[in-house]
């Protein structure tokens, strides 16, 4: 398991370096970052000489990337063109965002799981029928859409849950987090449920029953840790975009975390929180996805990580 674990992370330095520049060259050398800066009119030849060298924009494309990922390294996330740490900026919101992630993590493991496991073993029935169904539904649906209808119902006319979600306390959060977690919900419950009807017709299944254990124990100790390993790969990928705060979300819910920060940088064009803000996302993303690969052995002893 070391071993594997240390090729892993061998493997994922590529990956960052790659994923970072391609986001650095598509903020910088796309394009020209001054624009905007002084308004309507042109910034002045004085005024851009001096913002290209603040942030080495008068450098090779190479070496402003090599400069701002030694950086990186020391745990400088560079200054955006407000005069504020990217750093401080994250910090501030990374809590809200946080919190936000795990309520809808747990929501839509929890309910998806259970909706899954009972459409599954119940197949051609009422329960999975309805399942298919309003998974369906779900994923139909924009996000922005069952977030305003949310906002509308359960916020306005109903009056059991804050409109929006300012301060970022866990109350205020339950409602964003059911919608961010709505369309996961449906494809985790979707998952689950074929991973299971297809595992119930195995053959080790079948040799469980003939050797007379319930059939509480076949699905919950057998079938279940089998049918999850497909699940955990798609939570896994799914914790990327919950940590980024799922922008959508937090927009309408004038939540102030990552993704809130992240539209607004990019609607200013501040390169420098851009750039700042989607290199800690890919750190959480290569991690999460080293965990979800490690937690495979656990589901099932088969899988070897020699």
């Amino acid at each position: 398991m070391g071993k594997y674990v240390i090729r892993r992370l061998l493997q994922m330095i590529p990956v960052f370096i790659g994923v970072t520049f391609i986001i650095y060259a598509a903020v910088f050398a796309l394009g020209d970052p001054t624009v905007g800066r002084c308004g309507e009119r042109p910034c002045p030849p004085g005024y851009i000489a001096a913002f290209r060298k603040e942030y080495n924009l008068d450098q090779p494309l190479v070496v402003q990337y090599l400069l701002y990922m030694g950086d990186v390294i020391r745990g400088d996330f560079g200054t955006n063109f407000y005069g504020n740490k990217v750093l401080d900026e994250l910090a501030q919101r990374w809590p809200t965002t946080l919190k936000l992630a795990f309520m809808a993590l747990i929501i839509e493991s929890v309910i998806g799981i259970t909706a899954g496991v009972l459409a599954g073993i119940r197949r051609g029935k009422f329960i999975d029928n309805l399942v298919t169904v309003s998974t369906l539904f779900l994923i139909s649906i924009p996000i922005f859409v069952i977030a305003s209808v949310a906002q509308l119902i359960f916020g306005v006319r109903l009056g059991w849950f804050p409109v929006t979600a300012t301060q970022g306390t866990w109350y205020q959060l339950i409602m964003p987090a059911f919608v961010l977690a709505s369309a996961s919900v449906a494809y985790i419950a979707r998952l689950m449920r074929a991973n299971l009807s297809e595992n119930l017709r195995a053959d080790y299944v079948r040799t469980a029953k003939a050797k007379g254990l319930t059939n509480r124990r076949t699905v919950g100790v057998h079938t279940l840790r089998n049918s999850l390993i497909p699940v955990v790969t798609f939570i896994g990928i799914d914790v990327g975009a919950l940590m980024g705060g799922a922008i959508v979300t937090e927009r309408v819910f004038n939540i102030n975390g990552i993704g809130n920060f992240l539209f607004r940088s990019i609607n200013t064009k501040d390169g420098t929180s851009v750039v700042g803000t989607i290199v800690c996302l890919v750190l959480i993303y290569l991690i999460v996805n080293l965990l979800v690969d490690v937690l495979y052995g656990f589901l099932d002893p088969r899988i070897s990580h020699d």
